[in-house]
């Protein structure tokens, strides 16, 4: 299918911002503005259905935050909405009202976005729809709704790929580089996504404020794309339409961190699994997209042409039409010899060369472009690779007192189906032959796959700290309460669904004789380190455990949430 072109506003503030970039760099551009002209359309693909990446990529520049304040829009199978004093709460949707009839797209009742959001000014357009600032009423937070309208969904694809992108940001989420998704909601006529503010704006807008840029500061902000891509890739998760727009910047601050956004053409894959689908940025696509058999390389592929253009101002391949382009993508002879290439270090060709290969099998993978030279150079910043997603939530889960580790067990009997669809695909990559556990084998080879490989020691105590009855496997409720990412704990409403489970009585308080019989309940109680247990939450030292005493102890260590939730309360539009 034919790739639809920007109109020509955008095509001229794209040229000005690769000009502009180019001119910063201190470099020539010799293939000339027209390059640029053309690459400032990043026009869109998809095959046999109407591609939503022109909608996604352009609509929504800023996107939505996550806070401790429970949302009106969560996605769990049953909410339970705690009171301010304490008290019981009552059971249901987030609303006292009836849930309304079931969503067409989402699947699960209607509810107005407008009951727990204000709606402010409008932040961006696309073609199925708009994004606007948002404020939630409980806590003022300002968010980002990405609404995108119904009508415009015309095939069934269409849906699936809203429904998919939902639970792909689920999955993705308390991802530090990744735009996380606080609700996704369904009215009559629209589908409402709330999402963190991204307010300071699109990647290459602060290269060319900085006024100055370095072979470091493309590799500095190289490494953090790949490190996000490396992230996706080990959960199972394919992106599909990496370009410059898709990576904002959180606030206007200095150090404010880079975030992936616009997932609604992205794909849960599995290893070895062959993609078949055309869609992308058409300066971005892979060879093996357009080929139609492709799998993750194709992400790394796009991550390269970026890099090309971080150190030319350019785009490797171009042409005056998108025919034009893909023709050149194909034949893949890259340019690393006209200005500014003599000038550039031969670390950062060899880099360019190895990302852009144009044999998948050759490529780099993430961990191997994070663990190349010249992206290691900046020793002020992190070069190590990011290690593998389940390991690191092991690891926590690990740490875990029994208590901590029942609750969490109750808060993953809550969580919806869009929250666990990745864990559920991941568990599957894992367990190789199918037979509903995982091994100490299968679980060495799947953590082996993406970062460092363990000891038998340290793999076995993994398993036995996931293993909860001790069989000596890992079956899918066990692996979902052992890696499900703890972010899920900052909702309010299943923090006191899993606090009323402890609270037997209905008191307001769980007593050491609740507790006793609640582990014992979950396979997990010890009565040597019950003491321990129970002194570690009971900070008024009165022998039970109230509500706040509770969320305190479920938090504590919980990657960083303090300090990422101050970070968002800090966002102030201008």
């Amino acid at each position: 299918m034919s790739v639809a072109a920007c109109p020509p506003s955008s095509e001229q503030s794209r040229q000005h911002a690769y000009v502009q970039a180019a001119a910063i760099m201190g470099q020539c551009c010799s293939k000339g503005a027209g390059a640029a002209a053309d690459d400032a359309a990043a026009p869109d693909a998809k095959a046999e259905a109407p591609s939503r990446a022109a909608s996604n990529g352009g609509q929504e520049r800023p996107s939505a935050s996550s806070s401790a304040a429970p949302a009106a829009g969560t996605n769990n199978k049953q909410a339970v909405a705690a009171s301010p004093s304490g008290g019981r709460a009552s059971t249901g949707t987030s609303s006292s009202k009836p849930p309304g009839p079931l969503g067409a797209v989402l699947g699960r009742p209607m509810e107005d976005v407008r009951a727990a959001y204000s709606m402010g000014k409008e932040l961006g357009r696309g073609q199925f729809g708009v994004t606007h600032l948002c404020t939630h009423k409980a806590s003022g937070e300002k968010l980002a709704c990405k609404t995108i309208a119904k009508r415009k969904l015309a095939t069934k694809e269409d849906v699936e790929d809203v429904r998919r992108e939902v639970q792909i940001m689920h999955h993705l989420s308390g991802q530090p580089n990744v735009v996380s998704l606080r609700g996704a909601y369904e009215d009559k006529h629209n589908v409402h996504l709330v999402m963190e503010l991204c307010a300071g704006g699109e990647l290459f807008d602060r290269i060319i404020a900085k006024g100055q840029y370095t072979e470091r500061a493309a590799a500095s902000l190289l490494r953090t794309i790949v490190q996000i891509v490396h992230t996706c890739h080990a959960m199972g998760v394919m992106h599909r339409d990496i370009k410059p727009e898709n990576f904002l910047l959180q606030s206007k601050a200095e150090d404010a961190p880079l975030k992936a956004t616009d997932f609604g053409l992205s794909v849960f894959f599995k290893e070895g699994e062959v993609l078949r689908d055309i869609v992308g940025s058409a300066y971005y696509i892979a060879p093996e997209v357009l080929k139609r058999r492709y799998g993750p390389e194709a992400d790394i592929w796009s991550v390269g042409v970026m890099l090309y253009i971080f150190l030319a101002g350019v785009p490797p391949f171009w042409a005056e039409n998108e025919n034009g382009i893909f023709t050149a993508i194909l034949r893949g002879q890259l340019d690393l010899s006209s200005e500014p290439w003599p000038h550039i270090s031969p670390g950062a060709k060899d880099l360019v060369r190895k990302m852009l290969h144009i044999n998948p099998k050759e490529r780099l993978t993430a961990f191997q472009v994070l663990n190349h030279p010249w992206i290691k150079e900046d020793g002020d910043a992190p070069d190590t690779p990011l290690d593998n997603v389940v390991l690191n939530r092991l690891k926590q889960f690990r740490a875990m007192n029994q208590f901590k580790k029942a609750a969490l067990r109750i808060i993953a009997g809550c969580l919806s189906e869009e929250e666990i669809t990745g864990l559920k695909e991941m568990f599957k990559n894992i367990d190789k032959d199918n037979s509903g556990t995982i091994t100490l084998e299968e679980l060495k080879n799947g953590l082996a796959k993406h970062g460092p490989k363990l000891s038998d020691g340290e793999l076995q105590q993994l398993m036995e700290a996931a293993d909860a009855d001790g069989n000596g496997l890992i079956d899918y409720d066990e692996f979902v309460t052992a890696t499900v990412h703890m972010n899920k704990l900052d909702r309010e409403e299943h923090l006191y669904t899993a606090f009323q489970y402890f609270d037997k009585d209905n008191s307001g308080y769980i007593t050491r004789e609740e507790l006793e019989q609640a582990l014992k309940e979950q396979g997990l109680y010890d009565a040597e380190k019950i003491k321990e247990v129970i002194s570690d939450a009971d900070s008024d030292n009165d022998g039970r455990i109230d509500y706040s005493e509770f969320v305190a102890m479920m938090r504590k260590g919980t990657a960083g949430a303090e300090a990422m939730n101050k970070k968002r309360r800090d966002i102030v539009l201008e």
